[in-house]
């Protein structure tokens, strides 16, 4: 069974994204995404992040970029830098949070933009461990983490090799905040908005 059946019959799959393993479901199907949350043993009050595959699919779950929004999608995208911006109503609340705002990245590995596209586009990509715990890096890390059947496709990226997660931009605040620092530096998202 592909990445993309399992993803079309609302199953969950842990690949790996452009920084760490992350576990994949429809964004759109609510019970693909409740299930994500209790695998991960997620709070309530963390949203979810998105990866897609293309600029276009963006529209599908932004209402709409705002001027800083679009600032850092062209100055850092594809690349490690997850952009916070008002969801569309229909994302469910599961994915938001309930805080009205969802983040996306475009990565900038051409292989997992791929795996996104066959997928339908857009991915949840929260990071394949149980809350708390240190990012998979490995499939090992991935079957350690969740043994068994509790996941129905597990696909071998290889062993990560990056350091540190995405940086995390919330374009709705004002002046836009790094919600987390990561691959991308502070300083540069923030002479990008001086």
């Amino acid at each position: 069974m592909t990445a993309a059946d399992v993803i079309t019959r609302g199953g969950v799959i842990a690949f790996r994204t452009d920084t760490f393993y992350g576990l994949g479901a429809d964004p759109f199907n609510a019970a693909a995404v409740a299930r994500i949350r209790e695998l991960k043993g997620r709070e309530d009050d963390k949203p979810i992040l998105l990866l897609v595959s293309d600029h276009e699919q963006v529209e599908r779950v932004i209402a709409k970029r705002s001027e800083a929004f679009a600032r850092a999608a062209a100055a850092f995208w594809p690349g490690p830098l997850t952009i916070i911006g008002v969801a569309v109503d229909e994302l469910p609340e599961a994915i938001t949070a309930g805080t009205g705002t969802v983040g996306v990245r475009l990565p900038a590995d051409e292989n997992v933009r791929a795996l996104v596209r066959e997928c339908g586009g857009i991915l949840t990509a929260t990071s394949a461990n149980p809350s708390r715990r240190k990012p998979a890096r490995s499939v090992q890390d991935v079957t350690e983490y969740f043994p068994g059947r509790s996941l129905d496709l597990i696909l071998d990226g290889g062993e990560v090799t990056v350091t540190e997660p995405s940086t995390v931009l919330d374009a709705t605040a004002s002046p836009p905040r790094v919600v987390r620092e990561g691959v991308i530096r502070r300083e540069l998202i923030q002479q990008l908005f001086d």
